[in-house]
């Protein structure tokens, strides 16, 4: 496959995940949660999570704002779930390091799953926090839980 069939795919996969959102909507409890917002867009979003024991059970999140932002969230929920908070925080660094390539690291596949396809938004420096949104809520929402 090529490079431009390639993105094409990545776009596709982008678009259909901000159109079916996976993980949206937020449950009545939780044992974390995070409001946050992007000044640069107006992206919004509050997300929770929900353990079970030691593994993050669920991921849910409201939100609203651009294609990637929304995207972004959808694939870090199916991400999140059987994850241990600490499998959870060095996702978020990986993909907070590739963001900030601008484009020279490919997010690791293994470690972010479908959420490599977000990989094109960090040659866009304004994208970047269109991306990163639910990945520094989740950053936020981890961090309480270690302080419970």
């Amino acid at each position: 496959m090529s490079s431009t069939e390639m993105q094409g795919l990545y776009q596709q996969v982008i678009l259909d995940h901000a159109k079916e959102r996976h993980g949206f909507g937020l449950a009545a409890t939780a044992d974390a949660h995070s409001h946050q917002v992007n000044p640069t867009c107006g992206d919004e979003i509050t997300l929770q999570l929900q353990l079970d024991g030691d593994t993050i059970a669920t991921l849910g999140w409201e939100g609203q704002g651009c294609a990637i932002s929304q995207a972004s969230a959808s694939l870090l929920s199916d991400l999140a779930p059987g994850l241990t908070p600490a499998q959870l925080s060095e996702r978020i660094d990986v993909f907070r390091v590739a963001m900030r390539s601008k484009g020279a690291i490919e997010p690791d596949e293994e470690l972010l799953g479908d959420a490599v396809v977000l990989g094109g938004a960090s040659r866009y420096v304004a994208r970047v926090k269109c991306a990163m949104l639910a990945w520094v809520a989740a950053e936020d929402a981890l961090l309480q839980l270690s302080g419970r």
